[in-house]
């Protein structure tokens, strides 16, 4: 049974965790508290890959003060030589008496094997306590380490009728500025940013983070830039280059012009051929791969056709979707392209599991999957 401090003080592991939303890309998102008789003696959490992991900050913090301690860590602790050195061993090193541990860590070199170590060394071990919290906070690192893919987030911004741009193709802005800077947020969280030429084509996106970095800080990570390009029309002069960080185009095997290659490469792109299908880049394939370059989090700014694509294929594991206080008209831009229904339990049907405001828009996160509702007659 956890106690009302046990709680206060997981809560607190995790608040620290949230600072390293931006930055801790490829690793998990990681807090840790340490107290003495319910006194927090030091905390600490994940920065950055191949720096200090949460635990060994907090023990750090703590200076000292560590023997009969009670740890407080979001994550289980890890119990293998990676980038770094195993939290188990220096938390038994320590001195610590207890560990409570929010969620099991899903990666296969870690999971039960840090509990299991931790007992070894002689030190209560409990876990659970929060667990969904730790678990959200994490939800692409999990989908990683569980399915080899990333968490597919899709962004979408409408007007109060569905529509997306005008029929002749403007949709500069659709949303208000808070929300476009709001999308910003979601791309610095986020481990890549996938588009299609398309877009590409129609809107040359930069697709980049432009929020300042914080005082005393590091520049911002830049999210890496993916575009699904079956024929590489990508123009060389794309703003895309010209922003910094990295730029993967994935074109269908046997698909690619080798001098048109050469040049996107020059101009610092890397190219890959994935399997294609009906003339296009295999999605799961896309996955795939982005899962095997430790994308935990893509977001995906496209087009109506490649958004409905990955419906389609049942590959969203969530809509971030943007609603504008206005009208575009019937002969507007639809949302996603998907095929014709013929009845309505055709449709496809989202959970809403989260609103909020952002200036004059309406910001809605939506998971893909039936709602168990009951719909009388009218």
């Amino acid at each position: 049974m956890f106690s009302d401090f046990d709680r206060l003080a997981m809560q607190r592991a995790l608040t620290l965790a949230v600072r390293g939303l931006e930055t801790t890309d490829p690793n998990p998102r990681v807090g840790c508290v340490i107290a003495q008789h319910e006194r927090i003696v030091g905390e600490g959490w994940h920065e950055r890959a191949g720096e200090a992991h949460a635990e060994i900050a907090a023990l750090g913090a703590a200076a000292g003060q560590t023997a009969g301690a009670h740890v407080y860590v979001t994550l289980e602790p890890c119990s293998h030589h990676g980038r770094t050195p195993p939290c188990v061993a220096a938390l038994a090193a320590a001195g610590v008496t207890r560990v409570v541990y929010a969620t099991a860590d899903p990666n296969p070199l870690v999971n039960g094997r840090g509990a299991a170590g931790l007992a070894a060394a002689g030190i209560a071990v409990e876990a659970g306590l929060l667990a969904q919290e730790a678990a959200a906070l994490n939800a692409g690192f999990f989908k990683r380490m569980q399915q080899g893919r990333p968490l597919v987030r899709v962004k979408l911004a409408m007007s109060l009728d569905g529509r997306t741009a005008l029929a002749n193709g403007a949709s500069r802005w659709v949303s208000g500025e808070e929300a476009r800077r709001d999308v910003q947020r979601w791309r610095a969280r986020s481990s890549a940013v996938l588009t299609g030429v398309g877009t590409v084509l129609a809107d040359d996106p930069r697709l980049d983070v432009r929020l300042a970095a914080e005082p005393d800080t590091a520049p911002r990570r830049q999210p890496l830039r993916v575009v699904l390009d079956t024929q590489l029309r990508t123009p060389v002069g794309a703003r895309l280059f010209a922003s910094g960080g990295a730029v993967l185009i994935l074109t269908a095997l046997g698909a690619a012009d080798e001098a048109r290659a050469a040049q996107l490469t020059k101009r610092g792109a890397s190219i890959e051929s994935l399997p294609g299908v009906a003339g296009r880049v295999s999605l799961p394939a896309v996955l795939d791969r982005l899962g095997e370059l430790e994308v935990n989090e893509l977001l995906v700014e496209a087009g109506p056709t490649l958004a409905g694509e990955l419906l389609r294929e049942s590959l969203a594991d969530e809509l971030l979707l943007y609603v504008a206080p206005k009208l575009l008209g019937p002969t507007a831009r639809a949302l996603v392209a998907l095929p014709e229904l013929q009845t309505l339990a055709e449709a496809p049907v989202f959970t809403l599991f989260e609103t909020g405001q952002v200036g004059e828009d309406l910001r809605l996160r939506l998971r893909p999957g039936a709602v168990a509702s009951s719909r009388g007659e009218a």
